[in-house]
């Protein structure tokens, strides 16, 4: 996959820069390693990235899922120039486009929680997504009950609560809500 033929922007708000968003690249291990050191980070992920080796395995995981269109994933990039370039924000990630119950993820930088970065950033990909596979009628998205800010930023982004999950150890030790976006709302 070429790093350029997707390139998504979310736009800038008064309080906060544009995003642009665009699959991870090797040289984002770094960015990626420091991320992960925030303790959040390693609370809510169920990734282990301890040092820039393992976000060059972690980056290698996601250009394999372009590869096989399994996994779209995209780093999210805090920008001011207008060149796309910019300061590691976050993650989003579409996941099995072509099932019939995409799910979508992300996650954000401690440095820019509290600036609507989560929301902008799943808000460009759900209306990428929806306007890149004509047949994709709804989204799913998926967090433990005990993660207010991710059920805010699914709400704030028009996935709706849909039901409990219960937890299913060990991939999935607690109970998660299940929140869905459909085509057109």
């Amino acid at each position: 996959m070429d790093d350029n033929e997707i390139h998504l922007e979310a736009g800038a708000t008064a309080s906060a820069s544009a995003l642009s968003l665009r699959p991870w690249r090797l040289e984002d291990a770094v960015g990626l390693a420091e991320v992960y050191g925030d303790p959040a980070m390693r609370r809510w992920s169920s990734v282990t990235i301890a040092d820039e080796a393992d976000a060059v395995r972690w980056v290698r995981v996601q250009r394999e899922g372009w590869e096989s269109g399994k996994r779209l994933a995209f780093a999210v990039l805090e920008t001011r120039s207008g060149d796309g370039e910019g300061r590691l924000a976050g993650h989003v990630v579409l996941k099995t486009p072509h099932g019939p119950s995409p799910e979508v993820g992300y996650w954000t930088a401690a440095h820019a929680r509290g600036r609507g970065v989560a929301s902008r950033a799943l808000g460009a990909l759900t209306d990428w997504a929806f306007t890149a596979f004509a047949g994709l009628t709804r989204l799913t998205l998926l967090h433990q009950v005990d993660n207010l800010a991710s059920c805010r930023v699914a709400e704030k982004t028009g996935y709706g609560y849909d039901g409990l999950l219960l937890a299913a150890p060990p991939e999935f030790p607690l109970d998660g809500h299940l929140h869905v976006r459909v085509r057109g709302r």
